[in-house]
Order: C-alpha cells, then structure tokens, then sequence
C-alpha cells in the first residue's frame, strides 16, 4: 500500500509528520516494553527480520497499481504475531524506508504518510489481540476466527487510512479510486489469515529447536 505520490500535496504533508511521530512514540514505548520482557538482542534479532520481511514483502511479491494506492501483501499480522507488536512497528517503518531509498524514491516524500498507514492499524490489531484473545492462549494455539479478525483489523485500518490520505489531500472526488483500492484488498484480507496458520503451524513444529527462541515469547507462551 504506497499510497501514491502527489495524493497528499506539500501544503498539507505536515499533517502526515504529526501522526507518524504520534506512531513512533506508541510504538518506542512498545519497544521498551520488549526490551525489559526479551532483552535488547532479542528486539534487535527480531527487528532484523521483521525489516528484512518487511522489505522483501514490498519489493519481491506481487504487487500492483490498484485507484489511489498499491496492492500489497504485508503481511502485517503474521509480522506481529510471530516476532511481536514492536519489531513488528520498526521492521514495517524501516523495511518501508530502505525501499524507498533503493528501489522508489519518489514515493520518499509520503514516507510519513505511509508510515503512519502501515502503523497505526498495527497498534489497533495490537490492541484487539488483548481483547480477543485470552490471556491463557498461546498463539500457536489460536483459531481461524481469531487470526481472520487480526488481519481483517490490520488489512481493514490500512484501507481505511489510504482512504483518509485519498479524501484529505484529492476531497470526495477520489470516491471511485479509493473503492476500487478497498475491494483489491479484500484478496489480501482472505488469504492472510491462512499465512498466518501456516507460520504458527511452523513455529508449532519447532517448539523444541533453540532456534524458536528468537520468536515472540507470546508465540508458545500463554
């Protein structure tokens, strides 16, 4: 989801850089939360990889021009789920920054725009895991119903936010583009909870291997 450049105009960019600073503090103190549960290489380990994924998501899986924005696989949830709610933000946040910096650099000037999209739905999904799923359920042990209503809440805030920026910066006329962007995503919204399965499945399977480790301690841990 790049939400596509000139979109949101420079008179009223300063508006993305409040609500990505906004992000990064909620998502700073989520880090220091990690950092005094797993410690500091753990949060490191992890970032690496959800930044790595992050990148690889953009960059190398099928992606396409879809109204305002771009169809992408994020894989937001799974991101979340298996590495945790901070790694998860800084992986999204710098994955997204070295694309840009190396593969599209036009799409530099909605950093922050796309940012703020990519983050916040992942703290609201963040919070709907506190509340949907018990304190006694490992991930590993977590229903279709459960991860359909995680990615459904991360896929539905990125959509709902490209929608915001779309009205924000164009006014009511980007109506069409902005649907035909929210109907492309429903792909996505079916097929991410079965990725989601498929990985906790995998890290089920590897529950005795030092190597899990790196993982969310909520992965195995209820």
């Amino acid at each position: 989801m790049h939400v596509e450049p000139g979109i949101v105009d420079a008179a009223k960019i300063g508006l993305s850089y409040a609500t990505a600073a906004a992000a990064g503090g909620v998502a700073t103190k989520m880090a220091i939360d990690t950092v005094r549960e797993s410690g500091v290489s753990k949060m490191a380990a992890r970032t690496a990889i959800a930044t790595v994924a992050t990148f690889s998501f953009f960059q190398i899986l099928p992606h396409f021009p879809v109204g305002v924005s771009e169809v992408h696989f994020i894989l937001g949830s799974t991101l979340f789920l298996m590495l945790g709610a901070a790694p998860a933000a800084f992986g999204l946040a710098i994955g997204l920054l070295l694309q840009g910096m190396f593969f599209a650099p036009t799409d530099l000037p909605m950093y922050f725009v796309n940012v703020t999209t990519l983050l916040v739905p992942l703290m609201a999904m963040s919070a709907l895991a506190k509340r949907i799923i018990t304190p006694g359920t490992a991930y590993v042990d977590l229903s279709y119903k459960q991860t359909l209503a995680l990615s459904t809440a991360f896929q539905g805030g990125v959509v709902a936010w490209v929608a915001f920026w779309a009205f924000y910066g164009q006014g009511f006329g980007a109506m069409s583009s902005v649907m035909s962007f929210g109907a492309a995503y429903m792909m996505v919204i079916l097929i991410e909870p079965l990725i989601d399965l498929a990985c906790l499945a995998g890290a089920k399977s590897i529950r005795d291997i030092k190597a899990s480790g790196i993982l969310a301690s909520r992965v195995y841990n209820a």
